[in-house]
């Protein structure tokens, strides 16, 4: 994983939403951690006064719960859903992230196809030997549902419901370590969790890296959303948080989360 070059306070990552004055309190997606911790440690030098939460739930809670009022800002590693806009959440993109396709370093195999990926995440091709690999079973691990990774991941495959996996984790650091303990494995998750443990393929030729994301030839990607409700009253200091997440004094920390910048 890349690590920020900031180091937070465990309770200021840990906070789970709650009112009180000077605070911004965000929810949501887990693949948005890296990014939320240079957002936090990098606003609260330009504004000591205002203290930025974050909780780390799913893109789907994070959701729900700023369209409840709940919290301030929802967070969102995928793209809102038709029936989401239709309660009135509205999104700001923070950043472009890709999903890397990832196996064990063991693994022979470097690059696949968009078509061999869906072929193995919906059950059709089942042996490593089929794609030019150890021959073997192959494991398929996923995100639970409801994650952002998921979902941008499903959509980009052109598998939306159709992926038959081995296992399902909680957060992309679980992918993450159980690909990289089972030479068989293969799986998802954002590039900046995916680490030295594993090894990220080429989709179609292409590697997943900043460049190939913000060019748009990495053909596997998503934004990374600060979600907020039509109509809902905002504090000065979301408002705050807001604008300069989408500035461009922090673009270059966003780069610093394994990120792209809009």
């Amino acid at each position: 994983m890349r690590k920020s070059l900031f180091l937070l306070p465990p309770l200021l990552v840990l906070t789970a939403c709650g009112g009180g004055g000077g605070v911004v309190n965000t929810e949501g997606s887990t693949s948005m951690a890296d990014l939320m911790a240079v957002l936090q440690e990098s606003f609260r030098e330009r504004e000591p006064d205002i203290t930025v939460n974050y909780s780390g739930t799913g893109s789907g809670a994070g959701i729900e719960m700023v369209l409840a009022g709940a919290c301030d800002v929802g967070l969102s590693s995928r793209a809102l859903r038709d029936a989401e806009a239709a309660q009135g959440a509205v999104a700001q993109v923070a950043a472009l992230d890709g999903v890397a396709v990832v196996v064990n370093p063991a693994n022979p195999v470097s690059d696949l196809t968009a078509e061999e990926i869906r072929s193995i995440f919906t059950g059709e091709t089942a042996d490593w030997a089929e794609l030019g690999g150890t021959p073997g079973p192959i494991a398929v691990y996923g995100r639970e549902a409801g994650s952002g990774t998921r979902g941008a991941f499903e959509e980009s495959a052109g598998a939306v419901g159709r992926c038959r996996y081995t296992n399902e984790y909680g957060s992309s650091g679980d992918v993450v370590g159980s690909v990289a303990a089972n030479p068989g494995a293969i799986g998802y998750t954002s590039l900046s969790t995916a680490g030295s443990g594993v090894k990220a393929l080429r989709v179609g030729g292409v590697p997943c890296t900043p460049e190939t994301i913000r060019d748009g030839s990495y053909p596997i990607q998503r934004p990374f959303l600060l979600v907020t409700k039509q109509g809902a009253a905002l504090s000065p200091e979301t408002e705050a948080f807001l604008a300069y997440a989408r500035s461009g004094e922090a673009a270059a920390y966003i780069e610093l989360a394994g990120v792209v910048a809009p």
